[in-house]
């Protein structure tokens, strides 16, 4: 299956959504190991997380990896472009994203902070939204967000 701009525009939009909404507080600054690569499968191995597979095609492999507030997006990509114009897209959006070579994982600070300690990689941070509930149009209660 190949995926459009729009797709993947759409993909992005539901993960982020998914899991971010309200950002946690926390430091979470550890040793960074050396960047992990490989498939999906081998990056959850790294990650601990039994991979819950939610789209599976060339250009893009996502899963959701975790429970409850320490739930995240584990996402490879098949090309550099297609993984960055995914994350400049879901960005707009907020969240906090661990990025590595054709991966991203995405959810709250805490949890990206502390799977930077397994995977290694670049923290990137999301659009932050404002104080007056500045959410983009359809984003509801702070979807995937406990509390």
């Amino acid at each position: 299956m190949r995926l459009t701009r729009p797709m993947l525009a759409a993909a992005a939009l539901a993960a982020v959504l998914a899991l971010t909404g309200c950002g946690a507080d926390g430091d979470g600054e550890a040793a960074v190991p050396e960047t992990a690569t490989g498939s999906l499968e081998h990056l959850a191995v790294e990650a601990k997380c039994t991979p819950d597979l939610q789209t599976d095609a060339d250009t893009i492999r996502q899963a959701l990896c975790g429970k409850g507030d320490g739930k995240y997006v584990l996402a490879t990509f098949a090309t550099d472009r297609g993984q960055r114009e995914w994350i400049n897209t879901a960005k707009d959006y907020g969240g906090y994203y661990l990025v590595g070579r054709k991966w991203v994982a995405v959810g709250h600070e805490d949890v990206v902070a502390d799977l930077r300690g397994r995977l290694g990689g670049t923290l990137e941070q999301g659009a932050r939204h404002g104080g007056d509930g500045g959410h983009p149009a359809g984003h509801g209660e702070h979807a995937g967000h406990a509390g």
